[in-house]
């Protein structure tokens, strides 16, 4: 009993802890338990079957094995051998024929939902179409029928299919709504397609779901789901000349020194870095600042003084590397601080 007890005062604080570690699994932003769209649902759905079904397979055989162990234990004082059984036609036809069934009740819905998901809708003309490119650290959209490009924050519709065409600009990543639906690689030279579907207005967080380096999990975006009106609005914004600082020494710093790899408006539009039309209405700075918990203006500053300290890895060069003074740096900060797009 005592060495009993001893295991068991090791493996409490254990168990207590991997129940901690679990429990930050359950986040609303990033559970794919609390499904906000159709095609998160039907996965769901498959979710709750598949596990259901392995709950009554691992209840069965537990209890069967408890019974067994119970009900055929060697007895106090009983040395002699147990009669010896070889085959049992009946007992090996059962289990061989419930498993069957298992996997058939398993495996039908399993391959519609498969098949039903994987629907191309590239071609359909009541469809969003959207280019997604992931980049380490940072993800880039583009809508090839309205002429934009975008960066860290996806813009759609409501109650209309988004289809995605799913690529990667250096190494493998993993596109990833967890509420919305299920994750698609980007590959390099190849091109994978999934469509999705946002039924109610809302913000939601996307991931990277693939390791690509140090800092694979600082590779958030969001996805702000809108009514088409509001839609059409930021078409509109985003279409619209750009706004550059008004300061002409500010403007002739960031000029110089941002958009030889950023871009705004369709100013340097083959831009190597991510596009910053609009970049104070977003929820975060490099997709991992959020604006709700400082000023942008303060997250602005933090990002572009040295983003080696908040992504490490990442390819942005820090304003000492290209030169922008304290005066400069304020200026561009509070500029693009200030650069809104109201939809």
């Amino acid at each position: 009993m005592m060495n009993r007890w001893r295991v068991m005062k090791r493996l409490i604080p254990l168990l207590a802890g991997m129940a901690f570690l679990l429990s930050a699994c359950g986040r609303d932003d990033l559970s794919t338990l609390k499904p906000q769209g159709p095609v998160a649902e039907e996965q769901f759905n498959l979710m709750k079957l598949s596990i259901s079904i392995m709950t009554l397979v691992v209840v069965v055989v537990f209890a069967i094995c408890i019974y067994v162990l119970i009900r055929f234990r060697r007895r106090k004082g009983d040395n002699t051998i147990p009669k010896q059984v070889e085959g049992n036609h009946k007992l090996e036809i059962i289990w061989t024929v419930i498993p069957l069934i298992l996997l058939l009740i398993l495996g039908v819905p399993t391959i519609n939902t498969v098949f039903g998901l994987s629907k191309d809708y590239s071609k359909d003309k009541d469809a969003l179409q959207v280019k997604v490119t992931a980049h380490q650290y940072w993800w880039e959209f583009e809508y090839p029928e309205y002429g934009i490009v975008t960066a860290q924050e996806l813009v759609v519709p409501t109650g209309k299919k988004v289809s995605f065409e799913l690529a990667s600009a250096d190494v493998k990543h993993s596109f990833w709504i967890p509420s919305i639906g299920g994750k698609m690689d980007t590959n390099t030279g190849v091109t994978n397609r999934m469509y999705l579907e946002f039924p109610k207005e809302g913000i939601f967080r996307g991931k990277c779901a693939e390791l690509c380096g140090p800092s694979h999990s600082l590779m958030d975006f969001k996805a702000k789901a809108v009514d088409q009106a509001s839609f059409d609005r930021w078409v509109a914004a985003m279409k619209s000349p750009a706004v550059v600082p008004e300061d002409a020494k500010i403007k002739e710093a960031f000029e110089s020194k941002c958009l030889s790899c950023h871009a705004v408006g369709e100013t340097n539009s083959g831009a190597s870095a991510p596009n910053l039309t609009g970049v104070g209405s977003r929820e975060t700075i490099g997709g991992i600042l959020y604006n709700d918990e400082k000023p942008i203006e303060d997250n602005l500053k933090e990002w572009i003084t040295d983003p080696q300290s908040v992504k490490p890895g990442a390819t942005m060069p820090s304003a000492k590397d290209v030169g922008l003074t304290d005066e400069e740096l304020d200026g561009i900060s509070k500029y693009l601080a200030n650069y809104k797009i109201d939809y």
